[in-house]
C-alpha cells in the first residue's frame, strides 16, 4: 500500500481540526483592549490545543517518514487517532468557555490521554508492517516520552477535580516535553544509511 494517501488524508483532517478551533474564537464585543479580557481563557485553550495538534502532526509526519510499507492494519489505528484528535476542538472550546472548570479539564485530559494511546497503537502497527530492524522499530523501542505521557494525562485528569492550576500545569508540561520533535527516527535512518555506505 502507498503511504502517501494516508499522509495526505491525515494532513487534511489535522488542517480542518486547526481551522475549526480558530473559528470557535468569537469576536469581542467592543473595540477596546478591555473587551479581549473575557476571551483570555478561550485564547489560552486555543494556544495549548494548537500546540498539541501541531505536536501530533509533527510526530505523525516523522512516524510515517520512518516506514516504507503500510497495510490494512495501519489504516484503522490511524483513523482512531484522527477520531480523538477531531474531539480536541470540542474539548478546547468547552474548557475555554467554562473557564477551566473541573469537568472540562478532565474531558480535555481524557481526549489527550486517548490520543496518546491511539498514537502508540498506530506506531506499533507501523512497526509490525515493516522490518523488525527498521528505523521506526529501533526508535520506538527507546521512546520514553510516549510511555510517560498517558501517566501524566491520568494525573492531570485526577488533579482537575481539586486544582485547575495543577491539571493545567500538567497538560502544559507534557506539551513542553513534546515540543521538541522526536528525531530518533531521522537519526536512526541516517545512521543506517551511513553504515550501509
Amino acid at each position: 500500500m502507498n503511504k502517501n494517501r494516508i499522509e495526505a488524508f491525515s494532513d487534511g483532517v489535522i488542517a480542518i481540526i486547526i481551522t475549526i478551533m480558530v473559528l470557535e474564537i468569537k469576536l469581542p464585543h467592543g473595540g477596546e483592549f478591555a473587551a479581549l479580557k473575557p476571551l483570555l481563557p478561550v485564547f489560552l485553550s486555543y494556544v495549548l490545543s494548537f500546540v498539541y495538534v501541531g505536536i501530533y502532526w509533527n510526530n505523525h509526519h516523522h512516524l510515517l517518514g520512518g516506514v516504507t510499507k503500510i497495510n490494512g492494519r495501519v489504516l484503522w489505528p490511524n483513523l482512531h487517532l484522527l477520531f480523538w484528535l477531531s474531539l480536541v476542538p470540542f474539548a478546547t472550546d468547552w474548557m475555554g468557555e467554562n473557564r477551566f472548570s473541573a469537568a472540562t479539564l478532565a474531558v480535555y485530559g481524557f481526549v489527550l490521554f486517548m490520543s496518546s494511546l491511539t498514537f502508540r497503537v498506530l506506531q506499533t502497527r507501523l512497526v509490525e508492517a515493516n522490518e523488525p530492524d527498521s528505523p521506526l522499530a529501533q526508535a520506538a523501542a527507546r521512546n520514553w516520552k510516549a510511555r510517560l505521557s498517558p501517566l501524566f494525562y491520568s494525573l492531570g485528569i485526577a488533579a482537575s477535580f481539586w486544582s485547575a492550576w495543577v491539571a493545567g500545569g500538567i497538560y502544559v508540561g507534557v506539551a513542553l516535553l513534546w515540543l521538541v520533535p522526536e528525531r530518533r527516527i531521522d537519526h536512526t535512518a541516517a545512521n543506517a544509511k551511513t553504515q550501509n555506505l
